[in-house]
Parts: structure tokens; sequence; C-alpha cells
């Protein structure tokens, strides 16, 4: 019978349609190197035995029918999977290679090593399966991957091993799951030209945010070293985030997030050339694996891979410390986020938390209260009480089966692209990665509660709270004329509410990115010859680490954590509030208090807009302009908009229109508008003067009501008079919109009024307000009620 396909091929031969002979990792290599390579994308070169060649070994070493009878064993219930799996390796080890099938690996292996330069050429050899009737299914981590082989007979020893694995324990088991027939289900063995990156750096990349599934984000994790720590979970890895619409405008640096993993250790080879973990320099753990130019390269490489596949993509890279370059070891379709219902929000709301245990990197946006159940090996998965937190130091396929059977798992190591990051997320499970010590503070039987419903950082609490779960349809809502608006503060949740039909964010509080990511009070960086406190120092040296200057600490820490909050619905407008702490809040922050005096009031003490100019603060206000002017010059979001809080005469907004401007914050220039808050009675009084130098109002509710009446707003004694729909309150809201509009400005309303009475929604739409910006949970309510009072 005549042979249509080869036994080996090289991957300059291979497409993305050829799953059913190569896998469909293998193929994907193809692909790339057959079309992207003109790109600028850079594949190793290799080769891959086809699905016959595997069919060839098992039929010329007579393995079909034992290794049927064994499964077939197997599926009575008169053997374990452990005795069979073995029995099944030992026979496909065992095997002689079919000559033609050898000879052809081999010529294929001596033409890379010629194109390498390189007699004996190291390689990294990958198990590719496919199924022959189901040329999609990849079986993505369920076989092995040798790296560094090097020389003939090692190279044929790795792909029998590559063949074995086909029938390890967990392949064996996700196939009967799946419902696979175990003998339809081939392997092609996938060989390419290895990539130092030992000495260099490697990781896993994605083209969507694999959290909140947005789309125009890159996420990437990089270690030192080989990449399948960061693949394992065995490292918290760096961690970038990336706006991909900016990627071809010169001279922009799109990153929105560039957060430091420990990388406590990195995978090396050894002498023999055997992959082994050693400890990561201090050096090497206090410094980012990759430069902001190669972040931008990676991320361009995925977006070109997205465009070329059509739909969001999971890579996997790797650099040559050797050469430098970067290449593109993987790449397979993104099948979670990708996959997820887009006509519903879910979300989650922990009630009356206990005391935090433990934060970690969020892993999907659930939350689940339950007992703990510590596995520190996979020795010991027998002991797994299903439906308990799973917590572990890091989790292989091996750990699949009671990761299933798990309420939310838990782990020491690992970033949101680690093989627990990525089961998580497949089974829809709330898990938390990274902890660092979580098998350490934990310990079995526990009660806790473990919520991701919080942004990117996720706490297990102490004690089973409640959660209480909501789900909002998003097909057929209202869209009304008067705009609705967003309040945000918190960066690390902004891109989980992108598929809201928001039409931008009317308030991002600035001091809250401050307090949670920067920490530091800025003059104690503007100024840090003033800190004395050995402890305070020492603490604002560790987390200064690696900048130059420690002003540029705050100024990078504040434009990125904002810079999210800008992405989510770029090109929407975004309106940013500088800061608005009250002295005592800013005595908080680390170093503050030799900077802040101590007020009787500081509600209506030395806040807002008086700071701004004040030579107390300048310096400080500096900063906070430098990070605006960077968010809106080098990193692109010309959709910002600056609002001034607190400002309690039209002189005092000419001082600090003035400051702006000294610092690259110009009203009118590069198309930048400057709000003012409307919350203090002045505001209403002279409008028609704030409308000369501002371009919009934003009426601040709580304070406006506080001021107006008199009221404490924080006061139980007299909260039955703090109204917001008090006749003095409306007057001054309808005076402001008046004498705003006349002059041609426009003003905004903020406050969660509109919510919780459909009523005030539709006295505001009434009044002619221009938006009403509220927070998440409230948007679809205060959507429709805006729509329903339009509509009469």
């Amino acid at each position: 019978m005549p042979r249509f396909a080869p036994l080996v091929i090289g991957f300059d031969k291979v497409h993305r349609t050829d799953t059913g002979l190569v896998g469909g990792k293998n193929a994907s290599l193809g692909e790339m190197i057959t079309t992207l390579g003109a790109k600028g994308i850079h594949v190793p070169p290799g080769f891959a035995t086809t699905a016959d060649a595997y069919r060839d070994y098992l039929s010329a070493n007579g393995l079909e029918a034992a290794i049927s009878r064994e499964l077939g064993a197997l599926e009575a219930g008169r053997i374990p999977l452990q005795e069979a799996g073995r029995a099944i390796r030992s026979m496909i080890l065992g095997g002689d290679w079919p000559e033609a099938t050898e000879r052809a690996i081999l010529a294929h292996y001596r033409s890379l090593c010629e194109t390498a330069k390189e007699p004996d050429a190291p390689v990294a050899v990958r198990s590719s399966a496919t199924a022959e009737d189901l040329p999609e299914a990849s079986f993505a981590g369920q076989q092995e991957t040798f790296l560094n082989v090097i020389g003939e007979r090692a190279l044929l020893e790795a792909c029998r091993k590559c063949y074995a694995s086909l029938f390890t324990d967990r392949a064996i088991s996700y196939r009967q799951i799946h419902g696979f027939d175990h003998m339809q289900v081939a392997l092609s063995v996938g060989v390419q030209q290895m990539v130092r990156a030992d000495t260099g750096g490697a990781g896993v990349m994605f083209s969507i945010d694999t959290e909140s599934g947005f789309p125009d984000a890159v996420l990437i994790n990089a270690a030192w070293g080989l990449g399948e720590n960061v693949v394992q979970g065995a490292v918290a890895p760096d961690e970038y985030q990336v706006f991909k619409p900016f990627l071809d405008s010169p001279g922009l640096v799109p990153i929105l997030e560039k957060r430091l993993g420990a990388k406590a250790v990195k995978m090396i080879l050894d002498r023999d050339g055997s992959p082994r973990n050693v400890p990561s320099s201090k050096a090497e753990r206090e410094q980012y694996v990759l430069s902001d130019a190669e972040i931008l390269t990676l991320a361009r490489q995925a977006r070109v891979i997205e465009d070329h596949y059509g739909m969001p993509m999971d890579m996997e890279w790797a650099r040559d410390g050797v050469t430098g370059k970067i290449y593109i070891v993987q790449a397979r379709p993104e099948t979670v986020q990708s996959r997820a219902d887009a006509d519903s929000l879910k979300s989650y709301t922990v009630q009356d938390p206990g005391p935090v245990l433990l934060t970690g990197l969020s892993v999907g946006s659930g939350a689940v209260a339950g007992r703990v159940s510590i596995i520190e090996s996979a020795d010991d998965i027998g002991q797994f009480v299903e439906g308990s937190v799973l917590v572990t130091g890091t989790t292989d396929p091996d750990w699949v089966p009671i990761m299933k059977r798990a309420a939310a798992i838990v782990t020491d190591h690992g970033g949101r692209t680690s093989h627990a990051a990525i089961i998580s997320r497949e089974l829809g499970l709330p898990a938390l990665v990274g902890c660092g010590n979580a098998t350490h503070v934990l310990h079995d039987q526990q009660d806790v509660t473990v919520s991701c419903a919080g942004g990117e950082d996720g706490t297990v609490t102490a004690g089973l709270s409640q959660i209480v779960t909501t789900v909002e349809p998003l097909d057929n809502l209202p869209r009304p004329e008067t705009r609705v608006m967003l309040n945000l503060a918190n960066p690390g949740a902004a891109l989980r509410w992108w598929r809201l039909p928001v039409d931008g964010v009317g308030l991002a509080r600035m001091e809250f990115v401050i307090s949670n990511a920067v920490r530091i009070h800025p003059m104690a960086l503007a100024r840090f010859d003033r800190v004395h406190d050995p402890e305070t120092r020492a603490r604002i040296e560790q987390l200064t680490a690696g900048y130059d200057r420690k002003t540029e600490y705050f100024v990078d820490r504040l434009a990125r954590g904002l810079s999210r909050i800008a992405a989510f619905c770029y090109p929407k407008p975004v309106i940013i509030r500088m800061s608005d702490f009250k002295t005592n809040e800013y005595a908080d922050l680390l170093g503050g208090r030799p900077f802040e005096p101590s007020e009787e009031n500081p509600m209506i003490g030395f806040r807002g807009a008086s700071r701004y100019y004040s030579d107390h603060y300048r310096d400080g206000f500096a900063l906070e302009c430098q990070a605006i002017a960077r968010l809106r010059g080098q990193m692109g979001f010309d959709n910002v908009i600056v609002m001034i809080p607190f400002c309690r005469t039209p002189q005092e907004a000419d001082r600090v229109l003035a400051v702006m401007a000294e610092h690259g914050l110009k009203r009118g220039e590069d198309g930048l508008e400057v709000y003012v808050m409307c919350e203090i009675p002045a505001n209403v009084l002279r409008a028609a003067e704030f409308a000369q130098r501002f371009d919009g109002f934003s009426i601040g509710s709580n304070d406006l009501t506080q001021l107006t009446l008199g009221i404490d707003r924080d006061s139980d004694v007299l909260s039955n008079l703090f109204r917001e729909d008090d006749p003095a309150v409306l007057w001054m809201i309808e005076t402001v919109v008046r004498e705003a509009h006349k002059a041609g400005s426009k003003v905004g309303f903020c406050g969660q009024a509109p919510s919780n009475d459909p009523a005030y929604a539709r006295r505001l739409v009434e009044l002619g307000v221009d938006s009403i910006s509220v927070t998440p949970d409230s948007f679809l309510q205060v959507l429709r009620n805006a729509a329903d009072a339009e509509a009469g």
C-alpha cells in the first residue's frame, strides 16, 4: 500500500491544517515558520515525526494488541491506572526503531546540525498529540518535553520517551474524562534547535488579559533561565501588561503594568547538559528579566500571531542568552476567556470578611468559602478532601484529578500563566497563586474564604463569609442620551469592566492608586533628606530599589496604575482627579508624618487645590503632574482629563493651573481638558467665573451636601438629615448646571444617589446634567434609571 504521508517532515513544510499529521503544537510551529517569518516572528528551525511514524513504531514492535489488552483490563477494573500506565510505557521504551523512521529522523537532525553549524546541535524535543478524527485536539500539557538533547542516540531515546508519555497516568486519565479513544490518538515528536534561554530568560505570553478577557491587552510572564519554571508555576515570574492599540504608534511606550516577581530559582543546564534549578542571584531577583524594548517587541509578536490566527493566543517564548534574540517556541489558541459568555456579567461580593491571612495574584473573579486541605506532595493527593480549598506549593498535570474536585486553589509559587492558574481558569475555580507562604500560614481543616473579587490581588480571609453572586445580562441594554460613566479607584479591577457599555470614567481617584501602588508620600521622595526615621528610610530604599531617582519611582508607579483605568474604555474620556487625601490620610503614607500638619478638622482643612501651589506640597504635586504628563504623552492616553478637587476660589484655580502648566499640563495644549470638582457652595455661587477657567464641572454630591447643609457626612447622629435630595442641594445642582451650560461647560454628577433612587436619577436628567458617574455595581441600574427618565 503506497504511503501518502512522510515519516518525518520539516517545519518549513508544515501548516496549521496539518494537525492530523503532526498534532496541534507542531502544526502551529510550522505555520509560524512558513508564514510569519517575514513579519518578524522568529521560531527555532526543526522537524516533526508524523502520526504515521508513531503507528509504524507500534506496528513494528507488535504493540497495538498488547496496549489494547492493558487498556481493556483497566476499563474492566482488573488493574489500577498506575499499573496499566507503567506496563504500556515499559513496552514502548523497550521497542526498536523501524529502520526507515530512524533513518529519516537522523537525516533531518543532521541537516539541522548543518544549519546550526554545530555537530550534535542541542535540541528541544516536544510531544504533540493528535487524534485522527479530531484534529483540533492538541492535548496541551499532557505529554513530556525534553530539553538540551545532544547527539543522535540521545535524540532517538528522547523520541521514545515522548511516545511513552502518551500513556502517563495523567494522559490516560485525561482521555478517559474527555471521551477520546486511546488507540485513535497518535503522537508526533517536534525537534527544535535549542534556544539558549538557560543563560537568558523565557516565559509565557497571552494576547488577551487572562483574568478579564480584555482583548486589547497582552500579558507577559518572564523568569530567568529555561521556561519550564514559568509553565509549571515553580517561580513567581515578572508580569508585564501592554496596551495593543498603541503598539504601532511611534514613540509611545504603552506598558500598563510591570510587576517584579520573586524569581527565586532559575533553570540552567548542568555540566552534563541536563536542566536543573539553582537559586537566582540577588541581582537577578531585583531586576526585570525584560527591558521595555523587549516587552514591546514580544507584545507586537503576540499581536501578529493573534491577527494571523484570528483568535486570542497562548504562546511560549525564549530569549537566547548568547545572541539576545527572542523566539516564539509555541503558540496555541487561548481557550478560556475567548469562549466566555460576553452577554452577561457575573460579580461576587464577600460580606463581612474576616481578617486577611494571605494575599496573592487573583485568578478569575470568583469567591469561595471552605475548609483548607493542605497537600504538599503529589504522593499525598489521595488525602485530599473533596470540595476543600486545595493549598499547595505548586501544581503540575499530575494534580489535575484533585484540582477538579477542589472548591478553590491556593499556591505558594507561580504567576498568572502557571499550570495552577491555567487549570483553575479552565475549571472555573477561584485561585490565588504566588502567595509565598500559604502552606506555612494556613493549616489543615481551617475555615477560610478565598476571594478574587477585588481585582488583581486576591485574599484569603479567616472564617466562612457569606458570598453573594450577581448575574447581569448585557444584551438589549438601553443607551440614554445622558452619559453614564464609572467611578473607579482600583486599577487592578479596572479591566474587568470592559464589557460594560460605559461612556467613560467620570471619576478616577488618584489617591487610591497612590496609597496602594505607590505607598510612599511624594514629599518623602522629593525631600528624602527630611526623612530621619531609620526604619522608614530603609523601607523607602527597599521599595525604590532599581530606580535611578526616588521621585521616578512615584511617577512611574502612578502613571502605570492610572494607565489601566485609562485603557479599559479608550478612547472614551477618563477623568482623573488629582490627589484628594486629607492631612491625616497623607500622614499615614510611608514617610508622610514629617510633612503633614495636625488638623482638628481635616475634612475642611489643608486639602485639594490649596495644597498644589503651597510650598508644603508643591514638589509633591509636581510629581503628580509628571505622572499625568507621562500617561498622556509617553504612554499615549490622550483621553485623560484632569480634575481639580476642593478648589475654593477662582484665584486659587489660576494658581493651580499655572503650576500645572509649569510641569507640562497646560490646559488646551495637546487637547488637555481640565475639570473642577463642584463640591463647595462657592463653586456654585461663582460658577460663571469657574467656567472661564475650567472645561467642565463634576458635582461631588457628598461634599456638596455636607457643606450646603452643614452636616458631617460621617455623623451617625445626623445621618437622617443628610439628604442629597434636600431642596437646597437640588438648587445648588440646578444652578451650577444652568450657569455652566451658559458658558459652554459640561456638568457631570458623581454619587450613589441615582443608583439608590430612580426618582433622583430622573431629577438629574430633568436638570440637564451631561453625565452621571457611579460605581460599577450600580452602573446597569443607573443606565436603566436614566433611560426611563428620558423616556418620561
